[in-house]
């Protein structure tokens, strides 16, 4: 698998650029190799979230949170849980999106405020360039006036790209 020490993101909103956690070797690797092949191009950003967590998801070719690259990997970087069997992911934060246990894909979450989750998200990189980017994104809030579903301002990464 290639290695990446960041990743670089160009959306329709602005540029967003994370350095990678070498922790996750397999993640940077398969996240890496997707990228280098086009797979987020032109992808959207397809779920925000605005209460609880706050988070903004993308990753999915699909653009609905049901897709993928055909294949999933183990988790790894795992975080320790508090007491009440939840860690906080601080701002800036980049973790995997999964639908369980090593079901880890294409799909990923950039943390924009500290957000209590389960321990459950491998994370591969933290966001070096362009947390505000994904500020005026949140601020613009949700679709549908909720606070989890598609961003009312669109989010398409034209590009995805990496540096060793």
């Amino acid at each position: 698998l290639p290695t990446a020490s960041e990743f670089v993101l160009e959306t329709n909103c602005g540029v967003i650029k994370f350095s990678t956690e070498s922790a996750a070797p397999t993640t940077v690797g398969t996240i890496a190799w997707l990228a280098n092949q086009g797979f987020y191009n032109n992808t959207s950003c397809h779920r925000l979230t605005t209460q609880g967590i706050f988070v903004l998801q993308c990753g999915d070719p699909a653009g609905n949170g049901s897709g993928g690259p055909g294949f999933s990997f183990v988790d790894e970087n795992l975080p320790t849980a508090a007491a009440d069997g939840t860690y906080v992911y601080p701002r800036g934060t980049v973790a995997m999106a999964n639908s369980g246990a090593n079901t880890n894909g294409s799909q990923f979450f950039l943390v924009y405020q500290d957000s209590p989750l389960p321990p459950n998200y491998s994370v591969w990189g933290k966001i070096s360039e362009g947390l505000e980017v994904i500020d005026n994104v949140a601020s613009a809030g949700v679709l549908d006036g909720s606070s989890d579903g598609l961003p009312s301002q669109a989010v398409v990464i034209s590009n995805a790209s990496t540096t060793p």
